[in-house]
Protein backbone atom coordinates (compact mmCIF):
# COMPACT_ATOMS: atom_id res chain seq x y z
CA UNK A 1 0.00 0.00 0.00
CA UNK A 2 1.43 3.46 -1.19
CA UNK A 3 0.93 6.50 1.47
CA UNK A 4 2.29 9.95 1.43
CA UNK A 5 5.05 10.06 4.03
CA UNK A 6 6.64 13.56 5.39
CA UNK A 7 10.50 13.68 4.82
CA UNK A 8 12.60 14.46 7.76
CA UNK A 9 15.99 16.06 8.33
CA UNK A 10 18.51 14.85 11.33
CA UNK A 11 16.60 17.63 13.80
CA UNK A 12 13.47 15.67 12.65
CA UNK A 13 11.92 18.76 10.95
CA UNK A 14 10.17 18.03 7.69
CA UNK A 15 11.61 19.04 4.50
CA UNK A 16 8.89 17.72 1.98
CA UNK A 17 6.44 14.14 1.01
CA UNK A 18 7.08 11.38 -0.74
CA UNK A 19 5.14 8.46 -1.44
CA UNK A 20 5.76 5.39 0.65
CA UNK A 21 7.69 3.70 -2.70
CA UNK A 22 9.89 6.30 -3.00
CA UNK A 23 10.64 6.83 -0.04
CA UNK A 24 12.05 3.44 0.55
CA UNK A 25 13.86 3.32 -3.02
CA UNK A 26 15.68 6.23 -2.56
CA UNK A 27 16.25 5.78 1.28
CA UNK A 28 14.97 9.18 2.39
CA UNK A 29 14.62 9.72 6.08
CA UNK A 30 11.02 9.53 7.24
CA UNK A 31 9.06 8.77 10.70
CA UNK A 32 7.44 5.52 12.73
CA UNK A 33 6.16 4.30 15.54
CA UNK A 34 6.12 1.37 17.63
CA UNK A 35 4.09 1.03 21.03
CA UNK A 36 4.56 -1.86 23.29
CA UNK A 37 1.37 -3.02 24.83
CA UNK A 38 1.05 -4.57 27.99
CA UNK A 39 -1.33 -6.48 30.41
CA UNK A 40 -2.13 -5.37 33.43
CA UNK A 41 0.18 -8.61 34.66
CA UNK A 42 3.23 -7.08 32.85
CA UNK A 43 3.21 -9.70 29.61
CA UNK A 44 3.98 -7.85 26.68
CA UNK A 45 1.88 -8.29 23.25
CA UNK A 46 4.07 -9.48 20.50
CA UNK A 47 2.57 -9.68 17.00
CA UNK A 48 3.86 -12.03 14.05
CA UNK A 49 3.51 -10.46 10.91
CA UNK A 50 1.71 -12.19 7.79
CA UNK A 51 3.69 -13.97 5.61
CA UNK A 52 3.28 -11.80 2.61
CA UNK A 53 4.55 -8.77 4.67
CA UNK A 54 7.45 -6.90 2.35
CA UNK A 55 9.55 -6.16 5.30
CA UNK A 56 10.57 -9.01 7.96
CA UNK A 57 7.81 -11.45 6.71
CA UNK A 58 6.52 -13.97 9.93
CA UNK A 59 9.30 -12.08 11.97
CA UNK A 60 7.79 -11.30 15.51
CA UNK A 61 7.48 -7.45 16.02
CA UNK A 62 6.40 -4.92 18.70
CA UNK A 63 2.53 -4.85 19.19
CA UNK A 64 2.54 -2.28 16.72
CA UNK A 65 4.54 -0.65 14.35
CA UNK A 66 3.26 2.09 11.62
CA UNK A 67 4.64 4.99 9.69
CA UNK A 68 3.60 8.00 10.09
CA UNK A 69 1.55 9.46 7.35
CA UNK A 70 2.10 13.10 6.05
CA UNK A 71 0.87 15.92 8.34
CA UNK A 72 0.45 13.33 11.35
CA UNK A 73 1.19 13.31 14.54
CA UNK A 74 3.41 10.84 15.95
CA UNK A 75 0.87 10.24 18.53
CA UNK A 76 -2.11 9.70 15.98
CA UNK A 77 -0.37 7.55 13.89
CA UNK A 78 0.15 5.23 17.54
CA UNK A 79 -3.52 5.67 18.37
CA UNK A 80 -4.19 4.87 14.44
CA UNK A 81 -1.69 1.98 14.38
CA UNK A 82 -3.66 0.19 17.38
CA UNK A 83 -6.69 0.36 15.98
CA UNK A 84 -6.29 -0.56 12.60
CA UNK A 85 -3.31 -3.55 13.70
CA UNK A 86 -5.05 -4.89 16.98
CA UNK A 87 -8.38 -3.42 16.76
CA UNK A 88 -8.17 -1.76 20.21
CA UNK A 89 -9.35 1.81 20.86
CA UNK A 90 -8.96 3.75 24.24
CA UNK A 91 -6.27 2.18 25.45
CA UNK A 92 -3.61 5.25 27.36
CA UNK A 93 -0.49 5.58 26.09
CA UNK A 94 3.18 7.31 26.75
CA UNK A 95 5.98 8.06 24.87
CA UNK A 96 9.11 6.81 26.19
CA UNK A 97 11.87 7.98 23.42
CA UNK A 98 12.50 9.15 19.85
CA UNK A 99 15.38 7.69 18.44
CA UNK A 100 17.25 7.83 14.88
CA UNK A 101 17.91 4.43 12.99
CA UNK A 102 18.70 2.44 10.26
CA UNK A 103 15.58 -0.17 10.16
CA UNK A 104 17.43 -1.76 6.93
CA UNK A 105 18.14 -1.33 3.46
CA UNK A 106 16.83 2.31 2.38
CA UNK A 107 15.08 2.46 5.38
CA UNK A 108 15.86 5.79 7.57
CA UNK A 109 13.51 6.55 9.86
CA UNK A 110 12.91 9.10 13.22
CA UNK A 111 10.42 6.93 15.18
CA UNK A 112 8.69 7.19 18.51
CA UNK A 113 7.85 4.39 21.48
CA UNK A 114 4.71 4.65 23.81
CA UNK A 115 4.08 2.19 25.98
CA UNK A 116 0.81 1.45 27.15
CA UNK A 117 -2.03 -1.03 28.91
CA UNK A 118 -3.86 -3.15 27.04
CA UNK A 119 -7.22 -6.06 27.66
CA UNK A 120 -6.19 -9.01 25.54
CA UNK A 121 -10.15 -9.58 25.65
CA UNK A 122 -10.13 -6.33 23.40
CA UNK A 123 -7.52 -7.28 20.76
CA UNK A 124 -8.77 -8.02 17.57
CA UNK A 125 -5.68 -8.05 14.81
CA UNK A 126 -5.98 -7.56 11.76
CA UNK A 127 -5.51 -11.20 9.52
CA UNK A 128 -4.17 -9.75 6.53
CA UNK A 129 -0.87 -7.55 8.28
CA UNK A 130 -0.92 -9.85 11.66
CA UNK A 131 -0.62 -13.76 11.30
CA UNK A 132 -1.02 -14.04 14.85
CA UNK A 133 -0.49 -12.71 18.96
CA UNK A 134 1.23 -13.77 21.63
CA UNK A 135 1.89 -12.66 25.44
CA UNK A 136 5.45 -12.83 26.49
CA UNK A 137 7.07 -11.29 29.86
CA UNK A 138 10.16 -9.28 28.66
CA UNK A 139 12.90 -11.46 30.00
CA UNK A 140 10.57 -14.70 28.09
CA UNK A 141 11.50 -12.57 24.87
CA UNK A 142 14.88 -11.97 25.37
CA UNK A 143 15.47 -15.41 26.04
CA UNK A 144 13.47 -16.49 22.76
CA UNK A 145 15.56 -13.86 21.16
CA UNK A 146 19.33 -14.78 22.60
CA UNK A 147 17.73 -18.77 21.35
CA UNK A 148 17.77 -17.65 18.01
CA UNK A 149 15.14 -20.27 17.12
CA UNK A 150 12.21 -17.69 15.89
CA UNK A 151 12.44 -14.95 13.72
CA UNK A 152 12.64 -11.03 15.07
CA UNK A 153 12.44 -7.58 13.58
CA UNK A 154 15.83 -6.19 13.48
CA UNK A 155 14.18 -2.85 14.80
CA UNK A 156 12.14 -5.18 17.37
CA UNK A 157 15.55 -6.34 18.75
CA UNK A 158 17.06 -2.95 18.91
CA UNK A 159 14.35 -1.15 20.48
CA UNK A 160 13.83 -3.75 23.33
CA UNK A 161 17.33 -3.77 24.04
CA UNK A 162 17.18 0.17 24.80
CA UNK A 163 13.97 -0.65 26.91
CA UNK A 164 15.91 -3.07 29.20
CA UNK A 165 18.93 -1.14 29.24
CA UNK A 166 21.38 -2.86 26.80
CA UNK A 167 22.89 -1.28 24.37
CA UNK A 168 21.30 -0.74 21.05
CA UNK A 169 21.62 0.34 17.67
CA UNK A 170 19.23 3.37 17.86
CA UNK A 171 20.35 6.97 18.36
CA UNK A 172 18.24 8.97 21.15
CA UNK A 173 17.06 11.95 20.39
CA UNK A 174 16.04 15.04 22.66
Amino acid sequence: MDELLDIVNDEDIVTGQQMRSTVHELGLQHRGVHVFLFTRDGKMLVQKRSADRAASPSALDCSVSEHVKAGESYFDAAVRGMREEMGVTGVEIHPLITFRMNYGLNDNEISRLFEGVVDPEKVEFDPVEIEEVGYYEVDEIREMMKAGKVNFCSWFIEILNWYVGNPAKLLAMK
